[in-house]
C-alpha cells in the first residue's frame, strides 16, 4: 500500500493497527488506499482520534465499545456506520444475541424505526459472515 505523508506519524499507525483489528483490515485498507486529497484529511482524522486515541485509552474495553458504538450508531439512524460496527462487534466477541439486545434497548430509547433499520442491516451481516464474505 503507498504511503500519503499525512498517513504517517505514529498515531496513524497505532490507530490503523486498532481500527484493521476491529473492522478487518480487507475494509481499512480500501478506504485507506483509496483516500483522495479530498477524502485524505478525513480519513486522517478518523484514524488518528477515533482510533489512534479513543479506542485504544484503557478506561473502556473493545467489547463495551462495540456496545456503545451499535447504540451510539442506532441512535443516529446511520446505516452504513452500523454495517461497519456490527461486523466489529461480532470480531470483538459480541454475540448476535447481544445484538439483538442492544437493538431492543434501542427501540425503547431510540426510535422503532432506528431499531428495525439497525436489525435489518445486523441480520444482512450476519448472513454475509455465514457465507464467508
Amino acid at each position: 500500500m503507498t504511503t500519503r505523508p499525512e498517513f504517517e506519524g505514529e498515531l496513524f499507525q497505532k490507530g490503523l493497527a486498532v481500527r484493521r483489528e476491529v473492522l478487518g483490515s480487507t475494509y481499512v485498507d480500501k478506504s485507506v488506499a483509496g483516500a483522495t486529497n479530498m477524502t485524505a484529511p478525513l480519513q486522517k482524522l478518523v484514524t488518528e482520534w477515533c482510533w489512534g486515541e479513543v479506542w485504544t485509552r484503557p478506561g473502556l474495553d473493545r467489547r463495551t465499545r462495540s456496545f456503545l458504538n451499535l447504540a451510539f450508531l442506532t441512535a443516529l439512524n446511520r446505516p452504513n456506520e452500523v454495517r461497519l460496527h456490527v461486523r466489529g462487534a461480532l470480531n470483538n466477541g459480541i454475540s448476535r444475541e447481544e445484538i439483538r439486545e442492544v437493538v431492543l434497548q434501542a427501540a425503547i430509547y431510540c426510535g422503532v424505526p432506528a431499531a428495525l433499520d439497525t436489525m435489518k442491516v445486523a441480520l444482512e451481516v450476519f448472513k454475509e459472515v455465514d457465507e464467508g464474505k
